[in-house]
This record gives C-alpha cells, structure tokens and sequence, in this order.
C-alpha cells in the first residue's frame, strides 16, 4: 500500500478511459400542455441537432452538482434558479456506441418544475427553448430513449407519490393540481371524484388561509392549497384504466 492508499503494483492506465456526463429531461406544464427542455446543439457531434441539456462531469465534481450547474450553463437559468429544482435520478445509460467520440457514460436525470421564463442558450448550445414533450421529433445521441424513460417515471410517480405539486407554483387551486394530472396522463379526469380522493389523502394538501382566489369565469373563487407533508400517497391515484 502507498502512502496515497493506492495498493502497490495497481496500475490505473491498464483500463482505458471513458468519460461521464449526465443529462436532463426538464418538464413543465404550460398552458396546459406537458413541454420539455431542449438545446440546440452549437458543436459537433450532432451540430444544429436538438437534444436534452447536459454535459461532461468535471473531474472534482458529483453527478448531482454537474447536472444543476450544465442546466444554469446551457439554458441560461440562474445558479439559485437551477440549484433550487427538484432533479431526481433516473438511470445509467452506457451502451459502448452511445457517443461518437469516446466511450461515454451518462447519469440521467428528471427535472420537474413549475412554469419558468424562456430559456435562452449558452454554455455550448446554440439555443435554448420548451417544446411540446410529445412532438420532439428525432433527437441526438440516445436522448430520444432518455425522454421516453423520463416521460414513463414521471407518469408512473404521479400515481403513488406528491410529485404532482412540483408541477404547480407555491400556492394552487385543485384545478390547477388537477390539470397537471391530465396533461401528463393525457387523460379526463373527473372533477368531483379526483377533488374528494385528494382531500381525502391525508398530507397530499394543506389549505391556505386566506380568502379564495379567482381564476376567470363566472365561477365561484377557487379555495387555495399547498403541497402537504406527505411524499406518497396512500392509497394512490391510480390512472383510469386502458391510460397506463
């Protein structure tokens, strides 16, 4: 053993290198419809291509902290705008051919947030915007297979867990908690029924004080709710059947 804690004899060049990057699929509901966040690539590989933000990890830096900083870099978000998102793991992709440049291992990552401002490019991308998660069409490297898992996971959260109030700002109506639901799911849902499985879920949702406020229309004003304590919910909320 060297002083360094390296065992005598090991040699760390007799495995050849490979590269780790992360990537991340950032979705949002706007104007009732579920948009992910996309860069145009500005170099080669795939120069002009649209693909998910992300990039190569530093050498003294996590996966965790790579992701929230390529974000900021490459759409043009604020340091605290991206450090305060929720991003969740999704997987590991390392198939041997994934990046024509190298040997290329990529943490993924699902980023859930409520509406933000336009993005605009920067780091190495070209351009940043939101664009229809459903209506992509072709993306580079395998991002096209990263959006799809990431589109899947969340669906499936929204079932058993409170993942549903990431979507929606601070302070929200049932209907706008509702909305997200249908806009991911690309369901109906109805109104009474999901407005009494939600109250009936205990730390789903925590009613704000105040009076009510109106959200257009002739109707009544709409109560306003947080997101509670909980972070899964018993029993889930379960997708109308032939929805999966």
């Amino acid at each position: 053993m060297t002083s360094t804690g390296v065992p005598a004899g090991y040699d760390p060049y007799a495995f050849e290198p490979f590269a780790v990057t992360v990537d991340l699929a950032v979705f949002t509901v706007r104007a009732a419809r579920l948009d992910v966040l996309l860069v145009e690539r500005g170099e080669d590989p795939y120069k002009g291509c649209w693909a998910l933000p992300g990039g190569f990890v530093r050498p003294r830096e996590s996966a965790g902290d790579a992701a929230r900083r390529e974000l900021a870099e490459e759409t043009g978000l604020t340091a605290d705008t991206a450090s305060a998102l929720h991003l969740e793991q999704l997987r590991t992709y390392s198939d041997p051919d994934r990046d024509p440049r190298m040997r290329v291992v990529s943490v993924a990552y699902a980023a859930l947030v409520p509406d933000l401002p336009e993005p605009r490019g920067g780091g190495d991308a070209a351009s940043a915007r939101w664009w229809d998660a459903g209506a992509t069409g072709p993306l580079a490297f395998d991002h096209d297979r990263i959006l799809t898992d990431a589109y899947d996971r969340i669906g499936a959260k929204l079932e058993y867990t409170c993942l549903a109030t990431a979507f929606c700002p601070p302070e929200f109506t049932l209907g706008e908690l509702q909305q997200v639901y249908e806009t991911v799911w690309g369901v109906t849902l109805d109104r009474p029924n999901f407005r009494r499985k939600v109250l009936a879920t205990p730390g789903f949702v925590q009613a704000v004080e105040g009076p009510p406020r109106r959200t257009g229309g002739r109707g009544k004003p709409a109560a306003l709710y947080r997101a509670g304590a909980a972070t899964a919910l018993h029993p889930p909320l379960l997708r109308p059947e032939g929805h999966s």
